[in-house]
């Protein structure tokens, strides 16, 4: 079995321009999580924001990325997406988002126009996934996954699994990654449990969305809390006190070198320095306008 390493609760929240309101789960400088290849994970707790009858929609503004992948999952709420690669769209409730930065792009995230004139609960996760070092200047793209594309696993009785990426019990997810990945968006029934398999070379996580989870019968894990694992090992054992809504993570490590600044992740200062210059002389390119 994968050991627990420690249950981390959730950090004070921040806010993420003016329409995401996160706790900062984690991010690429804790390497005591064992966290690679994932770089970063905000949660945007539900939260009830008021309708918005103005054309100022909360969000986040033009900024740029490089290095890396974004991945935006919807549980409640909607989000629209624009970049300078020509990437964007509405993503609502169940859908998910997979941006890859690689070479560089900008791009912006608000809540969508029908959210914010309507208003309500809003509920994200935002990941980080690190890009190999061959992959990092790979040109952008945009996967647009909709809740009715992620297949779903019955759980033996237990619960479903929905697939955002990677395999379980023969099952592939519906997101198409660089390096192997698992992301699985679960939901277990009070009561039950299940085991789940792992790789052994995986690094795993596991994010608590609702309910209390017991892991491998010894540890218990909470609503806004995040479990971290020891290397090695194979397969988790996740019991469900209540009806719970959880996120698990697992991925091969890259065992490469981490340099980040900012909205860039790379593998040397010296590629930093090359992203911010290529950043200002427009490399990046421009999020075309909005037309009226």
């Amino acid at each position: 079995m994968k050991q627990v390493s420690k249950v981390y609760p959730a950090p004070n929240k921040h806010w993420v321009g003016d329409g995401f309101h996160v706790h900062g789960m984690f991010n690429y400088q804790e390497t005591h999580k064992n966290l690679d290849p994932f770089l970063m994970m905000d949660y945007a707790a539900p939260q009830s924001f008021p309708a918005n009858a103005s054309t100022a929609h909360r969000g986040v503004g033009e900024h740029p990325h490089r290095g890396f992948e974004t991945v935006t999952i919807a549980y409640q709420g909607e989000v629209e997406h624009r970049d300078s690669a020509g990437g964007g769209g509405v993503i609502g409730t169940g859908d998910v988002q997979w941006m890859t930065a690689g070479a560089g792009l900008m791009h912006e995230e608000f809540h969508s126009e029908a959210f914010s004139k309507a208003g309500g609960i809003f509920e994200m996760v935002q990941l980080w996934v690190n890009l190999p070092a061959k992959d990092k200047m790979t040109a952008p793209r945009y996967q647009a996954i909709t809740k009715a594309q992620i297949p779903e696993v019955d759980l033996q009785g237990a619960g479903i699994a929905r697939l955002i990426a990677g395999e379980l019990d023969g099952t592939q997810g519906a997101a198409s990654t660089f390096s192997p990945v698992n992301l699985w968006d679960v939901r277990l029934k009070a009561g039950h449990q299940h085991t789940f398999t792992i790789p052994e070379s995986h690094n795993l996580l596991v994010l608590v969305l609702e309910g209390t989870i017991q892991i491998n019968e010894d540890h218990i894990a909470r609503s806004a809390e995040l479990v971290t694992f020891h290397r090695g090992g194979s397969d988790v054992k996740i019991g469900a006190n209540n009806d719970a809504k959880i996120l698990i993570l697992s991925g091969e490590p890259l065992n490469e070198p981490i340099v980040g600044y900012g909205p860039f992740v790379m593998n040397s200062r010296e590629e930093i320095l090359q992203a911010m210059h290529d950043v200002q002389s427009g490399k990046f390119g421009q999020i075309p306008v909005r037309s009226q």
